[in-house]
């Protein structure tokens, strides 16, 4: 099944320290997926993007001296690049837009900032009942999840280290990754590293970098005759489930559950079918949660199931082959990364990381605090 809509360009603005402005690396990565597309600026009627600063549709419009018909600017954290693919499919299947993009950037460490705007106000729930005990936001958060975990299915630190040390065995493959040359990763070193907010350490956190990246929409049949192979959109889904953590009522189910149903159901296919995997890896945590909701494994399976290199490059479930949010690139939004790595899996462009025959494809977002969740399935044809 297909949504008749597909992507038709993919790329990253300069990633790690670039000392840009998030203009200038939002210029880069549209532009570069412009030109992946064999596209220009002149073609694009419709803009989706939003960001840890003030920078919206509305803006990008302006810097970029155009006047779509279509924009967005849902706020929803690091699932919202999922989420503007399918307000994208939606916008171009209605004729609102012919040529969509969606991009992101942030330059987090040349500001040295890792502020995401989580600042609570004085009247909300979160300000009652949890901020009083100074938590770490978003870390403190998912440290509660991954505890509830470890405890509710008696599994250890280490099992969870392993999707940190799968990560930086791909990350050894892309050269544009910011742990690209710094050697491999033990169960060990990623406990041992410094402990950040129990049980979560340095190691199982993302990184902080500048970065972006971008990914440009049309028709299904206007893209046949334009410079890249298409990827089809073939289905999506989302949830938003909470705002805070005292609305949770179990810190192990996450709503990616309803989306991946949602999106494997439109698109007629099960996580079975699917080739490589793209999840957002804010915390190894948030792997693991992740991967049982999307139903590749049962609840409290995901650490046993991922054991024995099964995540690694050259075990039977490629996920997360940039190198992810842990040793890639984490500008403190990835969504959009997820995609423009998924989109070069399906197009075979990934070199030594490349994943054999790979025709299908899920990029799973996760904002907030477990809050946002948005779930697409991409496919080429064989």
């Amino acid at each position: 099944m297909s949504t008749g809509v597909a992507i038709v360009g993919a790329a990253e603005s300069d990633l790690g320290v670039t000392n840009r402005s998030i203009l200038g690396l939002q210029a880069q990565a549209v532009s570069r997926a412009l030109d992946d597309a064999g596209l220009t600026l002149r073609d694009v009627d419709g803009i989706a993007t939003t960001g840890v600063s003030r920078f919206s549709a509305t803006q990008l419009a302006d810097y970029f001296g155009i006047e779509p018909r279509w924009t967005d600017s849902t706020f929803a954290g690091g699932s919202a690049f999922e989420m503007f693919v399918a307000r994208a499919v939606q916008a171009i299947q209605a004729g609102q837009a012919e040529t969509v993009v969606i991009s992101f950037a942030s330059n987090q460490r040349s500001a040295r900032s890792r502020s995401l705007g989580g600042v609570v106000e004085d009247h909300t729930p979160e300000a009652q009942f949890e901020t009083p005990y100074g938590p770490l936001y978003p870390l403190s958060y998912y440290a509660m999840a991954a505890q509830r975990y470890l405890h509710t299915y008696g599994k250890t630190r280490e099992q969870l280290a392993e999707i940190a040390v799968a990560a930086r065995e791909w990350a050894l493959l892309n050269p544009a990754a910011f742990r690209y040359g710094k050697g491999p990763l033990t169960a060990d070193d990623v406990v041992g590293s410094a402990m950040i907010s129990s049980p979560l350490t340095a190691l199982d956190s993302c990184l902080v970098t500048d970065g972006g990246g971008a990914v440009v929409l049309t028709s299904a049949e206007r893209a046949r005759d334009l410079r890249r192979r298409p990827v089809e959109v073939l289905g999506y889904g989302e949830r938003t489930t909470n705002t805070s953590m005292t609305a949770v009522p179990d810190l192990t189910v996450t709503g990616a559950a309803g989306s991946g149903a949602d999106a494997f159901a439109r698109a007629g296919v099960t996580p079975a079918d699917i080739d490589v995997v793209q999840v957002y890896d804010s915390f190894t945590i948030t792997v693991a949660l992740t991967l049982e909701g999307l139903g590749f494994c049962g609840r409290g399976e995901a650490l046993d199931w991922i054991a024995g290199g099964r995540i690694r490059p050259g075990g039977d479930f490629p996920l997360n082959t940039s190198g992810g949010g842990l040793s890639y690139c984490h500008p403190g939004q990835f969504g959009i990364l997820l995609l423009v790595e998924a989109v070069r899996q399906l197009r075979g462009e990934c070199g030594d990381r490349q994943v054999p025959d790979a025709r299908l494809a899920v990029a799973h977002g996760t904002g907030g605090i477990l809050s946002t969740h948005a779930t697409v399935v991409l496919g080429v044809d064989a």
